[in-house]
């Protein structure tokens, strides 16, 4: 079967349902604090477990902004867990600072492997979606640190580049704390911070006019994916818009960039009409700002993220690969 965002013609209406609330979200144990429960049983101090449950959601922030991927950041904390479990607590000044020290030299250790493996990865890659609670969005900073768009921009800097870039400017670290995470001198954090600051300046999105006029947007957008009409759909893209898919050679999807608003327009409502009498359009938040899931026969197949400059779409995120999308079941806490 061909993607539902690879079909040949247009057809009519695809049903419509919001998502709005909580109560068809799968539960899930988290196997993090299932470890720390084990452990703690097995004789170690409830000051360590709580300590390391008490900063769970902010040290997987930090391990899947420097990673981009979700459950790569669960090993991360796994990692970070065995070897905090073992640390005298009575050495530690500061429990947070020490805990997002071992995090990031673990996410650096990862992220270096992960470049390599990415390098055979098919198609193009994008990170990993997250079903996020309205808090996130609350926090305008950390929801624009997580977006679809800024984690792709984040993935152009080299591993040390982008773990100073994010303790820095997202959590607010000092230059001597993140020193001691990456293992560099201050001095050295200092011209790696502004080196990538320089960076993600000249990438980073653009923010939206306002508010509304992003809300306004992105229903608009939702509103030409459900009726299939391509002319709505061209009046709400950027002549330049630009389509990324990841099917990650499991499932179909575009292997190069789509650009320009008519082929995008044009490939979407073909896709989306081929199979518009069994997708439903779903309106979720994903990393921190509204996105569409297309269910196909009642399952996930897509998560389209979207990227809204000046009120217009700018760029498009489809996530096909089933691998990425486990953290589509259940909400996720994220803490800066």
């Amino acid at each position: 079967m061909r993607g539902i965002v690879e079909g040949e013609q247009a057809g009519p209406a695809v049903k419509s349902e919001r998502a709005e609330g909580t109560a068809d979200r799968v539960a899930a144990a988290d196997p993090v604090d299932s470890a720390a429960a084990g452990l703690a049983g097995a004789g170690h101090t409830d000051a360590a477990t709580g300590a390391f449950l008490a900063h769970r959601n902010l040290l997987f922030t930090v391990a899947y902004e420097m990673l981009g991927s979700a459950a790569d950041a669960e090993d991360v904390l796994q990692e970070t867990w065995l070897r905090w479990a073992g640390v005298d607590l009575g050495t530690v000044r500061d429990q947070r600072a020490y805990l997002i020290r071992i995090t990031t030299r673990q996410a650096l250790a990862r992220l270096r492997a992960l470049g390599r493996r990415r390098e055979s990865y098919v198609g193009p890659w994008l990170p990993e979606p997250l079903l996020t609670a309205p808090d996130v969005a609350e926090d305008v900073e950390l929801a624009d640190s997580i977006s679809m768009a800024m984690l792709l921009v984040l993935e152009t800097l080299a591993p040390t580049e982008r773990a100073v870039f994010v303790l820095r400017e997202v959590f607010d670290l000092g230059n001597d704390e993140i020193a001691g995470a990456v293992e560099k001198s201050p001095a050295a954090v200092r011209q790696i911070a502004h080196r990538a600051r320089a960076h993600v300046a000249a990438r980073r999105p653009h923010r939206v006019v306002s508010a509304a006029q992003g809300k306004e947007a992105f229903e608009a957008f939702q509103r030409a994916i459900e009726t299939g009409d391509l002319q709505s759909l061209l009046d709400v893209l950027a002549p330049d818009v630009v389509l990324l898919g990841d099917g990650g050679g499991v499932k179909q999807a575009v292997v190069r960039p789509i650009v320009g608003a008519r082929k995008v327009a044009r490939l979407l409502t073909a896709g989306l009409g081929r199979f518009a009498d069994v997708v439903s359009v779903r309106r979720v938040q994903v990393n921190g700002h509204p996105a569409l899931t297309l269910q196909l026969h009642g399952e996930l197949d897509t998560v389209m993220a979207v990227r809204i400059d000046d009120g217009r779409i700018t760029g498009l995120y489809a996530v096909r690969n089933p691998a990425k999308l486990s953290h589509m079941e259940r909400e996720t806490a994220l803490r800066r």
